[in-house]
């Protein structure tokens, strides 16, 4: 399984400064879940209000969604000769419940609702150490193989 861990990881399309995937602790056909520590030092705290840094929602969406849509995607596509898998995300509907600040990991856990004609859709949660749920929702996206 570390080999298809490692494999999901080295197909994501993203790198740093907009990676926010490190590690997958399990994943199958119904779902996947990984883990992300927001560091001191990423570039959104700078301006992300002047006092308090926190973790804009925009930003937990993604982690999300690199975990729980794109990660969960390219195993499910693993059978298929492909290059790369790419995300056209065409939804969200995410509900916001506590922040999240530098030096905290998250983890989220994705199930999947449906995958067909390539459209794959999740339900997402992504809990603090204390395994508090910071935002749940849906995400969905059209995954396009390159």
């Amino acid at each position: 399984m570390s080999t298809l861990k490692t494999y999901i990881l080295e197909k994501l399309p993203y790198t740093k400064p907009f990676l926010f995937v490190d590690e997958i602790f399990k994943v199958d056909d119904n779902g996947i879940e990984g883990a992300y520590t927001f560091k001191e030092d990423e570039y959104f705290y700078e301006g992300h209000f002047k006092e308090l840094p926190i973790t804009p929602g925009v930003i937990l969406t993604e982690c999300m969604a690199q975990i729980g849509l794109v990660s969960l995607g390219i195993y499910l596509l693993k059978d298929i000769k492909q290059k790369d898998v790419l995300v056209a995300f065409s939804e969200s509907h995410v509900e916001f419940l506590k922040t999240v600040k530098p030096k905290e990991t998250v983890t989220v856990i994705s199930e999947k609702i449906y995958f067909k004609f390539n459209k794959l859709k999740c339900k997402v949660k992504m809990l603090n150490e204390n395994d508090e749920v910071v935002c749940k929702g849906e995400l969905s996206g059209m995954l396009i193989q390159d």
